[in-house]
């Protein structure tokens, strides 16, 4: 083993951590941003637009080779663009850790995803963690303690988008495997501009329009800008983790995104959350844990 190779696994390690910070408390700049009247659809746009008018600056040479781009890049920036937009908007509307922990069953739809289109072997361990995240999703959405329930089971806009989000994040993750020969400048450039591409496509069926630029504050657009680079970094920076450190202490590591989350919340708003979203949360977060460490590590 070379003597890099543990210096590579500690940045890697620091990198996976840093995107889950950043993952963690973006959401509050973002609800800055509503609470000014900016809404999270024009949000969301302009901040990838930033994102992606950095990026076409500081990578321009690899531009030269957009026509090597092979198709299957096409799904990959759809589906990943919905991910990233419907989660923006669940944790502006919803209760951020609501929308984390049901973001988070995103590893069992990764598991079933896997089986039926990968054609992996689902395991035992597999069968359990997908099992235990189902009920902690049913305690969370119908509130059984409250002798109530109500269909459809998820009770908001922001349920069904954090529940999108996290099948979206899945469907990603199974894209980005079968097409492992994209460049990580490729990838990045995908997610940016497929959360532009899903703001375009989502605006015909809502009734929002996006407001000029000039009508945006110099004090919004500093907080654009400063969401953009934050998700430039975490995006290059999980990228990296990733690549050096097996998939299995990886999502795990992305699990200190709900500790960010968790005391980000307490600390910056007056959110509480019920007995029943605590036992549920508890149990999709048991079972995610359960699943990274007892599933086959991956290089």
């Amino acid at each position: 083993m070379s003597k890099a190779q543990p210096l590579d696994t500690k940045l890697a390690i620091l990198g996976c951590l840093f995107g889950a910070c950043c993952w963690g408390i973006i959401w509050y700049p973002y609800r800055i941003l509503a609470e000014s009247g900016l809404a999270g659809i024009a949000s969301s746009i302009y901040t990838y637009i930033v994102a992606v008018s950095i990026g076409c600056v500081l990578f321009a040479k690899h531009w030269r080779a957009i026509k090597d781009i092979p198709k299957s890049i096409i799904w990959l920036c759809l589906v990943a663009g919905w991910t990233n937009l419907s989660y923006v908007v669940a944790v502006i509307d919803g209760e951020v850790m609501r929308v984390m922990l049901l973001f988070y069953l995103s590893p069992i739809w990764t598991l079933i995803l896997a089986h039926f289109w990968l054609h992996e072997k689902t395991t035992k361990t597999g069968y359990i963690a997908i099992t235990i995240s189902l009920m902690g999703a049913y305690i969370m959405l119908t509130n059984p303690l409250s002798g109530t329930l109500s269909l459809p089971i998820p009770q908001s806009k922001s349920d069904w988008l954090a529940l999108s989000a996290g099948m979206g994040f899945a469907l990603t993750n199974v894209i980005t495997r079968k097409a492992s020969y994209l460049s990580l400048h490729a990838k990045s450039f995908a997610v940016w501009i497929g959360v532009i591409a899903m703001v375009l496509l989502w605006l015909p069926f809502i009734h929002t329009s996006l407001p000029a630029p000039q009508l945006i504050t110099l004090k919004q657009w500093l907080i654009i800008v400063l969401i953009a680079l934050l998700i430039m970094a975490a995006t290059y920076f999980v990228q990296y983790g990733v690549t050096k450190i097996t998939a299995t202490r990886a999502s795990v590591l992305f699990l200190f995104e709900l500790i960010v989350a968790a005391v980000a919340s307490y600390y910056l708003t007056s959110e509480v959350m019920t007995l029943s979203e605590w036992i549920g949360g508890a149990l999709i977060l048991s079972a995610a844990v359960f699943a990274a460490l007892n599933h086959p590590n991956e290089h």
